[in-house]
Order: structure tokens, then C-alpha cells, then sequence
């Protein structure tokens, strides 16, 4: 297979990932969306300062095919020279010798120390179907024993590797988090055109718990004026006490330049009525304001009460799951 350069030779010397990026040889192409071998010298990546409840994260692919509107990650692109936020989701790259790479690793991970799988790509969208990167890195680590592992996806196709995820909590702790920004199908699809419907991401919760696996809905990102009414926060966690769900929680929207640049057009084109709230809620800031991340938080403390859940899994806290600028440069 051919390899293709996204950058002309003439274009600025590259260097580091983005060097890997350029030779990266096409896998698949359909629907404005076109895959890429890359070749990494590291798969295990440590998490450091405070904001992050895990140590280790792996990310099996760079960049996602669900192409949320609100998406963070987007600008780890960014690392491989390229600015157009919209790359994130058109050209997305898949990890070369992943479970190799991961074997060699793993000495390094020290008893209790956390390993999130997904925390800046989906690990479960639609390519793994075909290349199962993300499942020959369980099968890797169904051989270890003593891990704290941890599963972010928005994919019922996690539900695939039952029997793997089974086999991998005999010897070690680990928990599947399945994102659900909201229960409403079409505004669902509006936010998230390639993700799998909420229903489906719920289905998959219910799946894992009968196999008796811990699993948990993470509401998130909770938008502004879009699925933050408390009707519509009380249906997520209604839904989550229906599938059984070993716990649920919210991270309100966290905006960085990258993502606003994709975003906010969305926001004018389906939202118009929001632009001005949201400018103001978002100037010169990508949080929240405290005041906004408090309700949304005590909110969901009672809603946990009145359904009998709890607040998080045992590696992600709320209000604790957003990298820094650094940390998204080891992914």
C-alpha cells in the first residue's frame, strides 16, 4: 500500500509525531474519512500534575470518526502539523504494534497505578471493527494480574469483548465507562453524527453488568442550554439505574481554542439562540465558570440519591477528567 504524505515535501521540515504522521500508509477511505498506519515508539503514556485521577492512558488511535461537535481532544492533531480542528475526525490514525509495543511496557506500571484505555480517541469507533487494536490490547492484558484498568467509549462494539473483559477482571480491577451526553436520538445525532445511539451505548451498559462487569455512564459533557436541563439530566441517570449501571456522573463542556473553532460555527448554524450565552460563558476561559460546575454537580448528587447510584468508578472522579495542555502531548 502506498504511503501518503498530508504535507507537501516543500512544507516545513517535520519532526516527532507529526514526521511518523506523513509516512503513514492509508488503511481505509469512505464518507470524508480516511485511516493511517502509524508508527509509534510508545503506546504506554504517563499522566502527570494533579488534574488527573489516572497515571497511564493509552489511546490505540489518534483522532475519531464519531466527530462530536464538542470534542476536546481535538487539537492533539495539532501535534502532527494539523490546525484544522475538522482533521481530528477526517484523518485518523491507527497505532502500529500496539500489543507488542504494550508487552514491553507494562514493567513499568507500578502496583495501584491506574491505566484509563480512550482518554483522547474513541478506542471502540467503527475501525476496530477491522483492525481490533483495542482488543488485542486486552488480550494482553488478560495475561497480567494486579492492574486498575479503565475503559472510556461511546461504542456498544464494546460489548464485543464480554468474554475478554470478563476474563481480564478475574485477575485485575477494572471498569468500562460508556459516555451519554443525553437519552434524546435526533439531538443525539445532532451532537454526535457518527456515534452509536444512546440507547445502544445503554444497551451495552446493561450487557456488561449481567456479565458482571463494573460499568458506568459518564454524562458529558453537559452542555449549556442544550442538555442541561434538569429533566433532561434526571432521564440520563434514570437510564443509568435501568441498565444497571455501577455508578454515573457529569463533566460539564470543557471549550479550547481547537474545539471552539468547530463548535461555535455548529452552535450558529443549530443553536442560534445561544451564541451570545455561550460567548459570554466561554470568554477568555475553556471552563465553566465554579458556579455552573457546582450546580450541575449537586444536581447530580441528588439525582444519584433518588435512583440509588453512586458518584464515579474508582479511577475517575468527577469534575477530574480533563487533560492538560502537556498531558495531551504524550497521547
Amino acid at each position: 500500500m502506498a504511503s501518503l504524505p498530508l504535507l507537501p515535501d516543500s512544507g516545513p521540515r517535520l519532526v516527532g509525531i507529526a514526521r511518523l504522521a506523513s509516512h503513514g500508509e492509508s488503511v481505509r477511505q469512505g464518507h470524508e474519512v480516511e485511516y493511517f498506519t502509524l508508527p509509534v515508539r510508545s503506546l504506554l503514556n504517563r499522566c502527570t500534575g494533579s488534574r488527573m485521577p489516572f497515571t497511564w492512558t493509552i489511546n490505540p488511535y489518534r483522532g475519531c470518526e464519531f466527530a462530536c461537535k464538542y470534542c476536546y481532544a481535538r487539537y492533539t492533531h495539532e501535534f502532527m502539523e494539523m490546525r484544522d480542528g475538522v482533521e481530528f475526525e477526517q484523518k485518523i490514525y491507527a497505532k502500529q504494534h500496539a500489543a507488542e509495543l504494550l508487552h514491553q511496557e507494562l514493567r513499568r506500571v507500578k502496583p495501584g497505578e491506574e491505566i484509563a484505555i480512550g482518554t483522547a480517541t474513541d478506542p471502540y469507533q467503527p475501525i476496530e471493527r477491522k483492525l481490533e487494536i483495542t482488543r488485542a490490547i486486552l488480550t494482553e492484558f488478560a495475561r497480567h494480574s494486579g492492574l486498575e484498568l479503565g475503559i472510556v467509549t461511546k461504542s456498544a462494539l464494546v460489548a464485543r469483548d464480554i468474554g475478554l473483559l470478563h476474563e481480564i477482571s478475574r485477575n485485575n480491577r477494572i471498569s468500562v465507562n460508556l459516555t451519554v451526553t443525553t437519552t434524546d436520538p435526533d439531538l443525539a445525532r445532532v451532537l454526535e453524527p457518527r456515534a452509536p445511539r444512546p440507547d445502544l451505548r445503554l444497551a451495552a451498559v446493561k450487557k456488561l453488568r449481567e456479565a458482571g462487569i463494573r460499568a458506568g455512564v459518564i454524562c458529558a459533557p453537559v452542555l449549556p442550554g442544550i442538555t442541561d436541563s434538569p429533566k433532561q439530566l434526571e432521564a440520563v441517570v434514570r437510564s443509568a439505574a435501568e441498565a444497571r449501571a455501577s455508578y454515573v456522573y457529569a463533566n460539564p463542556l470543557f471549550l479550547k481554542p481547537c474545539s471552539a473553532a468547530v463548535f461555535l460555527p455548529f452552535l450558529k448554524e443549530h443553536f442560534p439562540q445561544l451564541v451570545a450565552d455561550y460567548d459570554r460563558r466561554f470568554k477568555d476561559r475553556a471552563f465553566l465558570p465554579a458556579a455552573y460546575r457546582k450546580r450541575i454537580s449537586e444536581l447530580f448528587a441528588r439525582l444519584r440519591g433518588k435512583y440509588g447510584l453512586v458518584s464515579a468508578s474508582r479511577w475517575q472522579r468527577e469534575d477530574k477528567a480533563v487533560p492538560s495542555d502537556k498531558q495531551m502531548e504524550l497521547f
